[in-house]
């Protein structure tokens, strides 16, 4: 339920006009996580069992950001966009906690930036490996795909 609710902080963010950045993901996932201590980690981090380990630089924030920053540069295209932000939140993993969760928000923001709110998420949510640049690929085609159909259902709303 909080997640959601986090979402409708983001669509709120868009309407804004807010740029994403770190500070403003941190603010859903505050309401994601129903508590105020939410910040960059500051020691690495691992998931998927331990299996992954994410490290921790002086500069892994300041990347991270940039990333952020790139998310709305007008190329590549908003699928490829989308699921680099998407991905780039799970594999910096800043948050100690949440990030599957706070990737979504990110990928579910730039997507309502550009005016697409997706019909359905669950196709997105599966496991992803780091090292897998041709997961990262099918990720933005199945973006690509999502996205044309929430186009389409959109337009048939419309009159003609």
């Amino acid at each position: 339920m909080r997640v959601l609710t986090a979402l409708d902080v983001a669509f709120a963010d868009v309407e804004h006009g807010r740029p994403l950045t770190f500070a403003l993901m941190e603010k859903w996932q505050r309401t994601v996580l129903g508590h105020d201590l939410v910040g960059f980690r500051t020691m690495p981090a691992y998931a998927k069992g331990g299996r992954e380990r994410y490290g921790l630089a002086s500069d892994t924030r300041a990347r991270f950001e940039r990333c952020l920053y790139d998310s709305a540069q007008p190329d590549p295209p908003l699928p490829s966009r989308a699921a680099r932000t998407y991905l780039d939140v799970l594999f910096f993993h800043p948050f100690h906690d949440g990030n599957a969760r706070a990737a979504m928000l990110a990928l579910a923001f730039v997507l309502a930036r550009e005016g697409v709110v997706l019909g359905q998420v669950h196709p997105l949510q599966t496991t992803r490996w780091a090292d897998d640049a041709e997961g990262a690929a099918d990720l933005a085609v199945l973006l690509g795909i999502l996205i044309t159909a929430a186009e389409h259902r959109s337009s048939r709303g419309r009159p003609s």
